[in-house]
């Protein structure tokens, strides 16, 4: 009887050890899937600034606040102003994340990548060797990227001096370092379908949507998330707690027209503020989102005019978060 009972049991191990490796598979897209496409230099650096790749993927510079951190986990701390050479440093409730070197060379960047390798990787979230990788590359939003928009990215870092800068592996406790489950989180959270249903919007609403919910990633810091670390996207935009304060001290705003996001701001003001980096109030535009901005600033003025318009016709929903107390000292 026990004999029976360990064979049945490893019958069912066996069992759902294979179901799990099948819910868990990659699934890329295959090169037919790559259109007829004449790679557009150009374009591709519009997209870059729209995604703010620079903010992440420069290597952190003696002057960065999170040198430190990033020289302690990430990188060996030698100066490389200006690449994309990566060594950033994501600290995350999941583990410390390192963000990669994006330069073309051969090596240690991305230059032996072909173009379905590169597409893959963003609309995806899988490796060239198959692997998938962490959410903490926003390839959820990346996802809705066209991929003629991604020929042209690539394209765009080809053109771009490689830098020889190998980035160390990331620091993740178990089971996080178990990067097949990634496959049920995908099942989970990966979808190219617009989040906001925007009905019989005009173009430049549309045109918002696109950049927002894909290359500009804004819902990857301004809308909370689960346990899982998936997106609330029945909170989507209302703003969350700052990944980089783990106390929730200081929060994400809210981007959606509510009273406690922008219902005040008007869409020229919008506009202003991701050129100019200065608010309505006469504030400025602080944190991450400084770097963000600088980025903005270099898109067409129609594009920020197009985020503008998105932001301004979503759904208001309040505040997702509010700023926890600091404790007593």
């Amino acid at each position: 009887m026990l004999k029976r009972l360990a064979i049945a049991a490893l019958v069912l191990a066996a069992l759902g050890g294979a179901l799990f490796w099948l819910v868990t598979a990659p699934d890329p897209l295959q090169a037919a899937a790559l259109l007829a496409h004449q790679p557009d230099i150009e374009n591709g650096e519009r997209i870059f600034h729209a995604g703010g790749c620079a903010s992440c993927h420069v290597t952190p510079t003696p002057t960065h606040r999170l040198y430190k951190v990033s020289a302690a986990h990430c990188f060996d701390g030698q100066d490389r102003a200006g690449a994309l050479a990566g060594g950033l440093a994501l600290n995350t409730p999941f583990g410390v994340f390192c963000v990669p070197n994006i330069t073309p060379d051969r090596e240690t960047g991305i230059g032996a990548w072909s173009t379905i390798d590169f597409v893959n990787a963003v609309k995806r979230g899988i490796a060239p060797n198959g692997a998938h990788y962490y959410p903490a590359f926003p390839y959820s939003s990346y996802t809705r990227m066209s991929v003629e928009d991604l020929i042209d990215l690539k394209a765009y870092l080809d053109s771009l001096p490689p830098v020889a800068h190998q980035v160390a592996g990331h620091n993740l406790p178990f089971p996080f370092n178990i990067r097949r489950g990634l496959g049920l989180w995908k099942r989970l959270n990966l979808s190219s379908e617009p989040v906001v249903a925007l009905g019989s919007a005009d173009d430049l609403v549309k045109r918002g949507q696109y950049l927002v919910e894909g290359p500009g990633h804004c819902a990857e810091c301004h809308t909370p998330r689960n346990f899982m670390g998936g997106l609330k996207k029945d909170q989507w935009l209302a703003g969350a707690c700052d990944p980089e304060d783990p106390t929730c001290q200081s929060v994400i705003p809210n981007i959606t027209p509510h009273q406690s996001g922008l219902a005040d701001w008007s869409a020229k003001d919008i506009a202003y503020a991701l050129e100019s980096g200065f608010t309505p109030d006469y504030d400025t535009l602080g944190g991450s989102m400084a770097a963000i901005q600088s980025h903005m600033a270099l898109l067409p003025a129609d594009d920020r005019q197009a985020i503008a318009a998105y932001l301004k016709a979503i759904p208001p929903l309040p505040r997702a978060v509010q700023p926890q107390a600091q404790p007593q000292q």
